[in-house]
């Protein structure tokens, strides 16, 4: 199954999932070598953005009342360790394209870089398909959290 099976999402502009996966040393190596490669960094702001106004929108939308019980709630879904969690369930750690130290270190089981390429993922969603499809992916990845419809 494929990475974008496994998310059930799948781009219209495959580039943008190509850069989502991709670290700032495999692109500075790329770009050594003379050749152009964009990395996941502004993806991962603004996946970041996204997954925390699309979080509390869910979190209201589920019964969460006051800014105390949202911001809780938020940061035990949103926290490095669930995201990299989420991250290893759809395999990403499989598909990051790394440097050739971070490959030796094995960086890709490393919850930072797991919740960082996470977020870029959601960025690049975002990106390629607009609030609604980054919200039914969210919806989707965070399982039983919520128990609404996609719409």
């Amino acid at each position: 199954m494929t990475l974008e099976e496994k998310l059930g999402y799948f781009f219209f502009d495959k580039r943008l999932l190509t850069r989502a996966l991709t670290t700032k040393a495999c692109a500075l190596e790329q770009f050594q070598k003379g050749q152009v490669c964009e990395d996941q960094q502004a993806f991962c702001v603004l996946g970041d953005a996204v997954l925390k106004a699309i979080l509390t929108e869910l979190l209201i939308r589920a019964g969460y009342q006051t800014k105390g019980e949202i911001t809780e709630k938020k940061k035990v879904l949103e926290c490095e360790a669930n995201l990299a969690r989420i991250s290893e369930a759809v395999g990403v750690g499989f598909v990051i394209k790394m440097g050739e130290g971070e490959k030796k270190q094995r960086a890709y089981e490393q919850p930072r870089v797991l919740a960082e390429t996470f977020e870029a993922v959601i960025g690049a969603i975002y990106f390629d398909g607009g609030y609604r499809a980054a919200r039914e992916t969210i919806i989707r990845l965070f399982g039983d959290t919520f128990e609404l419809e996609s719409n």
